[in-house]
């Protein structure tokens, strides 16, 4: 394990939050612009409307497949009960 102290004191809280290292703009250096800060704004609240897009298309998806398979029983059980006698 390598010790940290002697670098930067930040560097352990950004391995913690960003363990592949990718660059996180803004997160330990704040933008101070407003036009940046509503762009990233904007991008965010796209991100979360395809998100929220996403999860209502799985969820339908799954109530369908429920559904589907309900059925599905609800045939086989009449089917096996039919056969006997």
């Amino acid at each position: 394990m390598s010790d940290d102290s002697t670098g930067d004191p930040l560097e352990f809280f950004r391995k913690m939050w960003n363990p592949m290292s990718f660059p996180l703009p803004g997160l330990f250096q704040p933008t101070m612009n407003v036009e940046d800060v509503q762009k990233k704004l904007t991008e965010l609240q796209s991100v979360e409307t395809w998100l929220k897009m996403n999860l209502t298309f799985l969820q339908m998806t799954i109530k369908t497949l429920d559904m589907q398979r309900s059925a599905l029983q609800t045939m086989h059980d009449a089917a096996s009960k039919g056969g006997k006698t």
